[in-house]
């Protein structure tokens, strides 16, 4: 994976930085990436590699709203979610992409941009109602993720009582639709998991609220994200009395066995109704 990919994958919002094992000379936490108003700098201390560079994204509403530093008033209401007609019902392109990650038109449910050529995951409110929507390109536009409305909510799916956050959408819609049928003895049992995808680098309040409502919260962010994995768990435990952190080998959409078998071995002894069987 080069830089630019690297960089597109993280979807880092106004002033996040992230630190990591340096894609070109791979020494150890020497590797910087940050956004600083839109503009991408990176760069690589060790002192023999020659990485560094930067690249410009486009900032959406609420990201230039937070690098000013202006505040929602707590009794501030989101604005309605309007899907914009160049947002279609999904085509063949949205599946091309999704079949190498084991996943089909059964599995999820994905709309698409006609105009900037990305696969869009809904995301849903307590109503079911969609609030938002996650892009992914298609081809070669930046940034590889775009957000289209102001919710705060995650992307989510599967109807388990098992939340396992992740960072993205696909790793999500892995969990809940091919985790859950690998599982299953047939297709009448409950689903044990609900994929959910932050869609950033931090846990807003809608994330929180959201997460709230699960017996058991397993983390399982990207593998070299395991501090931020470690920090999201801390956060979390306020909300939900039993969260877990699975380390990682590869990220859960690429469907890694030992990954999977290491995920069913951490909620081992829970039954789909939510309750332990542990003794």
């Amino acid at each position: 994976m080069n830089v630019i990919e690297i960089i597109n994958d993280l979807q880092l919002s106004v002033g996040d930085s992230k630190r990591m094992a340096c894609p070109v000379c791979h020494t150890k936490n020497t590797f910087t990436i940050t956004n600083t108003m839109g503009k991408i700098v990176w760069n690589c201390y060790k002192a023999s590699c020659p990485v560094s560079g930067a690249t410009s994204v486009s900032l959406s509403v609420s990201d230039v709203r937070k690098a000013l530093g202006y505040m929602e008033p707590e009794d501030a209401k989101p604005v309605p979610f309007v899907k914009p007609d160049y947002i279609v019902n999904d085509g063949p392109e949205c599946w091309k992409y999704l079949k190498q990650y084991g996943l089909s038109p059964i599995d999820v449910t994905v709309l698409y941009d006609v105009k900037d050529h990305r696969i869009v995951f809904p995301v849903l409110d307590e109503r079911g109602v969609i609030v938002d929507g996650s892009g992914r390109s298609l081809g070669k536009r930046i940034p590889k993720w775009k957000r289209y409305g102001n919710s705060d909510l995650p992307y989510h799916c599967g109807c388990g009582t098992v939340a396992v956050v992740v960072e993205d959408s696909v790793s999500a819609a892995v969990v809940g639709a091919t985790v859950n049928n690998s599982i299953k003895l047939d297709a009448s049992e409950d689903d044990v998991y609900v994929g959910v995808a932050v869609l950033g680098t931090s846990l807003s309040e809608g994330h929180k609220r959201y997460l709230s409502q699960f017996s058991t919260i397993i983390v399982a962010l990207d593998p070299d994200a395991l501090p931020k994995s470690l920090k999201f768990a801390k956060e979390l435990r306020t909300y939900c009395k039993d969260v877990r952190v699975l380390k990682l080998t590869d990220d859960l959409k690429y469907n890694n066995p030992i990954d999977i078998l290491n995920l069913i071995a951490l909620t081992e002894g829970y039954t789909p109704d939510g309750t332990s069987t542990n003794t």
